[in-house]
């Protein structure tokens, strides 16, 4: 098995590691590994920034919000004219 070495971590982070780790029972290495396989093993999220984005708009695109009817477009005007 491979080994990491975290540094330059927040010491407020390092706490709640501490505090959450002796909630669990655990060590702070044991309780950061549950964290590390909890979080790589979501294949749930979505992988890309456009499906994220989507995920996260689509509740409010079913609000039943009615869009007002589009007038037709403007013909462009011309050089010259």
């Amino acid at each position: 098995m491979a080994s990491i070495t975290i540094r330059n971590l927040d010491d407020d982070i390092k706490q709640r590691l501490r505090v959450r780790a002796a909630e669990h029972g655990r060590s702070m290495e044991e309780e950061a590994r549950d964290i590390l396989r909890r979080v790589m093993s979501d294949t749930a999220s979505p992988r890309d920034l456009a499906a994220a984005i989507r995920a996260r708009v689509a509740p409010g695109a079913r609000a039943g919000l009615k869009l007002p009817a589009r007038e037709p477009m403007r013909e462009p005007s011309q050089p010259g004219r």
